[in-house]
């Protein structure tokens, strides 16, 4: 599977990497190289087909199931994903779940529940994935979070927390993880249209017109965050320690209320005490 080899060599899980943004990673991971363990908590489809992409194209990969509601089978896949691959040199912790809920309609179960996977769960997914790399005595760690993390939407409360701590942790597992030779870092991804989105959007849902409300123009692929993670994991990326990338198409660097971005501004400000004005 090579679109190229800056990942020969490498031996890489993905969390959550049945469906989404974690199987388009893993997809590229693939083509770039390396050696792939992915990893679905229910339905095994997409995993397997992509298992099945990958060594159609000569590549070397395998699935594992794991449900990340129980802590002891997330501290347990990494082990398993080692055992196969032969070691451990990057983990991707991407495994997630999102809910919108009115603020006070929200249960303790269901606040539980989404902090139990998103972030208990890889929590200690790097914990023992740490383990490996320490006696390697290298490896990369990217925990994926969201542009949740950085701007508010309605409804998003519980979500919103468990990415944002994703954001705190990542800093502070990198301080400490740097000094036995693994590097921390974190891509907060923005609109990627994956499988549960398209299945609730209406059939007349113009993509490419409402790529046009980003500054980039368009909506993310799977690929485009799968390509920051493959930066971050390579030997280019040395000297970033702990840093949260955002790869939103400047969804969070556009002001809400700046108006259309598109248009030339026709309010002039400064007048009489800036030269020129």
């Amino acid at each position: 599977m090579a679109d190229g080899a800056r990942m020969k060599g490498k031996r890489v899980l993905v969390t959550g990497s049945g469906t989404g943004i974690g199987r388009g990673m893993a997809l590229e991971f693939a083509r770039e190289g390396a050696a792939v363990a992915l990893h679905y908590a229910h339905s095994d489809k997409g995993a397997l087909s992509a298992v099945a992409e990958i060594r159609r194209a000569g590549g070397s990969a395998e699935a594992f199931e794991a449900d990340f509601n129980d802590v002891g089978q997330a501290k347990e896949l990494p082990i398993k994903a080692a055992e196969f691959l032969g070691g451990l040199d990057v983990l991707v912790n991407n495994a997630g779940i999102t809910m919108n809920r009115p603020f006070t309609d929200v249960t303790p179960e269901q606040y539980d529940t989404l902090y139990d996977v998103n972030v208990r769960a890889m929590f200690f997914a790097a914990q023992s994935a740490a383990v490996t790399m320490i006696e390697q005595g290298a490896g990369a760690i990217i925990n994926i979070s969201s542009g949740h993390a950085f701007a508010g939407a309605v409804e998003h409360s519980v979500y919103a927390g468990t990415k944002a701590a994703i954001v705190g942790f990542t800093r502070t597992l990198a301080v400490e993880l740097i000094q036995k030779g693994i590097r921390v870092n974190a891509i907060a991804s923005g609109w990627v249209l994956v499988e549960n989105q398209r299945a609730m959007i209406p059939e007349d849902f113009d993509e490419e017109q409402a790529g046009l409300v980003l500054p980039a123009g368009f909506i993310g692929e799977a690929r485009d965050i799968g390509r920051v993670a493959i930066f971050l994991a390579s030997d280019e990326a040395r000297y970033i320690i702990g840093q949260t990338l955002v790869c939103d198409g400047g969804q969070t660097s556009l002001m809400a209320a700046a108006g259309d971005f598109r248009k030339p501004g026709t309010d002039i400000y400064g007048k009489g005490y800036v030269p020129g004005l």
